[in-house]
């Protein structure tokens, strides 16, 4: 049977459902292994999203809580909201307050991509203070580290991610992720994707 992988993730003006879809190809490259998209509920008013010209939704379907335990392992994609993840991730993982209790998602590998609107708003503390929610529910933490090689190091020109995972620079919105950016994506798939193999084949 397949490795599932489940790519949860919410994004307001695009930017990380890109990440989203390129982090998919990368999981899906992997034999044995096939990769779901999900989009978590959306809490704003479409007055409210109009307003911030926040981006149509992708056709991706909504997850549920309880869906989470169908996974072989999980990726959260989101925006920063002052160093942290947005409240519309927040609302859905404090309502798996079910699965916590019975730590029904206790060893599952799990990863995080992010985007932030600038260089210096979060690339690394954004994720580090998000997964705080998965050591409560004891998931396995997987990084990418330094893994993306030379990417990991360009310093001609601007690129979002980190030793945490990929991630992209989104300008407030006219920015669309580039190439390198994209490439960690799709690393970051594959990199987890062989860990989520793995640490399956071994149970």
């Amino acid at each position: 049977m397949a490795t599932k992988v489940y790519i949860v993730y919410y994004s307001l003006h695009g930017h990380v459902a890109t990440l989203a879809e390129e982090i998919k190809k990368g999981v899906d490259s992997v034999e044995g292994v096939e990769a779901k998209l999900w989009q978590v509920p959306e809490i704003l008013s479409e007055e409210v999203l109009r307003k911030m010209k926040a981006a149509p939704k992708r056709d991706v379907p909504i997850i549920k809580p309880k869906e989470l335990v169908e996974a072989d392992g999980l990726l959260f994609g989101f925006p920063a909201r002052f160093g942290m993840m947005p409240a519309q991730l927040k609302a859905f993982l404090d309502a798996t307050g079910g699965l916590w209790r019975t730590q029904a998602l206790a060893g599952k590998p799990a990863g995080l991509f992010f985007s932030t609107s600038s260089q210096g708003s979060g690339q690394e503390e954004t994720p580090l203070t998000s997964i705080t929610q998965l050591v409560h529910h004891g998931m396995i933490y997987v990084p990418i580290g330094y893994t993306f090689g030379a990417g990991m190091f360009e310093m001609e020109q601007v690129k979002g991610g980190s030793p945490y995972g990929a991630g992209t620079l989104d300008g407030d919105g006219p920015r669309q992720p580039s190439e390198l950016e994209l490439a960690q994506a799709f690393h970051q798939g594959k990199y987890f994707a062989g860990i989520a193999k793995k640490l399956k084949g071994s149970q």
